[in-house]
């Protein structure tokens, strides 16, 4: 297969990782970095490179070499980068969030599906191997109905300048909660509070609850200012329970053959029934060996065969535009000081 011209887009805080990537995947000839500031992007580059640097956006769109193009640029700038490479027949890969509305989103995932062009988002959590297993496990059923969703994501900054807090961090975890989900369980509502007590003037510590068809709650805590960086997510099933624990390179997943079961009623004896109708159960713990894989090879690989397989890929516009939905309606609670607001999310499924 002859390899896909790629243009990285942003040569910030995610850009060079992109670069470095991208130039270490076979399936990806890497034609240009293109920045505002161009200077920026040759110091990513360096002096020994046959990639390109520039300013204009317009040049690398004009290049026919150039087959797709990956975005990593502030959210505000996404829905014009898209638009413009999209319209110019070029495969998109995005930073999250995709765009910062959903009826941009839909209006991009629409003109991608016209054209035939892959627009996929870069979801890049739901590419690492703790992620892949918790979605084989759960969607298997091996942990049971999903009960509970528990999710810890903070650190000392960044504080962004554009966003708040949680459309910065909280779309990794509700790509991840979209990603593991069975095909037949979606969110059904959603509520959020956030504080900004340094006077930031965007909130920089968020709560976010959703709620699922099945009646489980997935909680989520995103915050900017903790002296601790947490990674760690807790998916609770009637039968065993994942424990995620990104910082742990020793075990990253543990699962817990413990939990609470219920007791029926008609399984008692009468003279049982009046006892609390509750045993705890208390059973071993296994960490699955899992391979050591940088997640951000597995996304351009992914983005690389979509293309080839004029297929879409495994985070597509669909499921960048459902994340979008539960962020618009969790900032549309957090200005209702913390209201539950439905949403419906069986549309975009």
């Amino acid at each position: 297969m002859s390899q896909i011209g790629l243009a990285v887009i942003g040569a910030g805080y995610w850009g060079p990782n992109l670069v470095r990537t991208a130039i270490a995947t076979p399936a990806l000839q890497l034609e240009w970095l293109c920045d505002l500031d161009e200077e920026r992007a040759k110091a990513v580059l360096g002096r020994y490179t046959t990639v390109r640097a520039t300013a204009s956006y317009e040049q690398v769109l004009a290049d026919p070499a150039v087959s797709a193009v990956a975005i990593a640029t502030p959210a505000a700038t996404h829905f014009d980068l898209v638009r413009a490479a999209l319209e110019a027949n070029k495969h998109v890969l995005v930073e999250k969030p995709l765009t910062s509305s959903v009826s941009d989103a839909v209006k991009l995932a629409a003109l991608a599906e016209r054209s035939g062009l892959v627009l996929m988002c870069d979801h890049t959590y739901c590419y690492t191997p703790a992620v892949r297993r918790i979605r084989e496990l759960v969607r298997g059923g091996e942990i049971g109905e999903l009960q509970f969703v528990d999710s810890v994501r903070i650190n000392l900054g960044l504080v962004q300048p554009d966003v708040d807090v949680l459309w910065d961090l909280a779309p990794h975890d509700l790509s991840i909660l979209d990603f593991v989900l069975p095909e037949d369980v979606t969110p059904v509502a959603v509520a959020a509070h956030v504080v900004d007590p340094i006077g930031n003037g965007r909130a920089c510590l968020g709560y976010l609850s959703v709620w699922l068809s099945t009646g489980a709650l997935a909680h989520m805590h995103v915050n900017w200012l903790s002296p601790m960086k947490v990674r760690t997510t807790i998916f609770g099933g009637s039968r065993r329970t994942i424990v995620w624990d990104d910082m742990n390179p020793v075990a990253r997943l543990m699962i817990h053959d413990r939990g609470v079961d219920r007791i029926p009623a008609n399984a008692l004896a009468p003279d049982e029934r009046r006892e609390a109708l509750i045993s705890y159960r208390i059973g071993d713990i296994q960490v699955p060996a899992l391979p050591e894989r940088e997640a951000l090879k597995a996304v351009l690989a992914e983005f690389a065969d979509a293309i080839a397989g004029r297929r879409p890929a495994l985070t597509d516009a669909g499921s960048g535009i459902r994340v979008l939905e539960l962020l618009e309606a969790a900032t549309r609670s957090a200005d209702d000081g913390g209201t539950r607001i439905p949403v419906n999310m069986e549309a975009s499924k």
